[in-house]
C-alpha cells in the first residue's frame, strides 16, 4: 500500500472516530442537558419553513414527470388509471424522503456546516469553552433536533404536493379519467408505503444535522477550510443518505409487515 492511500485510509478512520465521538456527545447532552426550545424553534424556521418552496417544488416536479413517464408506459396496455398509484408509491416510500433530503442538505447542510466553519475559524467555539459553555449542547443539539422535527413534515408536504401536480397532468394533460386514478391510488397506496417514508426520514435527518456539524466544527483555518468544509458536508451527507436508504428499504419492507 503506498505512502498516499495509507494516509487517506488513516483519514478516514480518524473521521469516522471523531464522528462516532460527536454522536456520542449529541446524545449524552440529550439525555442530560434540558433542551433550549427557543433555539430549537428559531431553527426549525430557518431549516422548516424557509426550505418549504423548494421542498414543494422539488415535489411537484417529481410527481409531474413520474406521472408522464407512468403513463407513456402505462398506456400501451391500457393500464391509465393505475399512473397516479405508482406515482403516490413512489413518492410516498422512495422518491419523497430522498429527494428532500437532498434539498435540504443541499441548502440546510451548507448553512450549517459554513456557519459552525466561521465560528471556528474566529474562535468563538473556543470563546463558549472559555464560559464553561458546551458547544455541543448551544450549537450542535438545537439543529440536530430541528433538522430531525422537521424533515417529516417537508417530506409529507412534498409527497402531498406531488402526488397533487400528478393527478392534475394525468387528469387535465393527459386525458386520464379521474375517478379511476383516484381510486387505484387510494387502492393500492398502503399505510407501510407511507410509514417506510416518514421513518426514513428521521434518520435522514440525523445524517444531514450530524455530518454538517461535524464538518463544520472540524473545518481547517481560513476561508478555504470554510468552503472546503461546506463542500464535503453536502457531498458527504447526499451520500450517506443514497447508501442508508437502500438498507432502511430493505430493513423496513422486512419488520413493518411483521409488526
Amino acid at each position: 500500500m503506498t505512502t498516499l492511500a495509507k494516509q487517506f485510509v488513516n483519514e478516514w478512520f480518524c473521521g469516522l472516530g471523531r464522528g462516532a465521538l460527536l454522536c456520542r456527545d449529541i446524545f449524552s447532552s440529550l439525555c442530560k442537558v434540558k433542551p433550549v426550545w427557543h433555539d430549537i424553534l428559531d431553527e426549525m424556521y430557518f431549516i422548516g419553513v424557509k426550505s418549504q418552496s423548494v421542498v414543494a417544488i422539488t415535489g411537484a416536479f417529481t410527481g409531474m414527470v413520474l406521472c408522464a413517464q407512468t403513463y407513456f408506459q402505462f398506456h400501451k396496455v391500457k393500464m391509465d388509471t393505475a399512473t397516479l398509484a405508482v406515482v403516490s408509491v413512489g413518492m410516498g416510500s422512495e422518491l419523497g424522503p430522498v429527494l428532500t433530503s437532498l434539498m435540504v442538505a443541499g441548502r440546510v447542510g451548507a448553512a450549517i456546516a459554513a456557519e459552525l466553519g466561521t465560528m471556528r475559524v474566529t474562535e468563538q467555539i473556543d470563546a463558549l469553552r472559555t464560559l464553561a459553555a458546551h458547544p455541543i449542547d448551544y450549537l450542535i443539539v438545537p439543529r440536530f433536533l430541528a433538522t430531525m422535527l422537521v424533515m417529516p413534515l417537508l417530506t409529507a408536504l412534498s409527497v402531498c404536493v406531488g402526488i397533487l401536480a400528478a393527478y392534475i397532468v394525468g387528469v387535465f394533460l393527459l386525458g386520464i379519467n379521474s375517478t379511476g386514478l383516484w381510486y387505484n391510488m387510494l387502492r393500492h397506496t398502503n399505510m407501510i408505503d407511507i410509514s417506510c417514508g416518514l421513518i426514513k426520514t428521521f434518520i435522514f435527518g440525523a445524517i444531514i444535522a450530524v455530518v454538517a456539524c461535524y464538518k463544520g466544527l472540524n473545518c481547517a483555518e481560513g476561508a478555504e477550510g470554510v468552503g472546503r468544509a461546506t463542500t464535503e458536508a453536502v457531498v458527504y451527507s447526499s451520500i450517506a443518505i443514497l447508501i442508508s436508504n437502500f438498507f432502511l428499504t430493505m430493513l423496513l419492507n422486512a419488520l413493518l409487515p411483521t409488526l
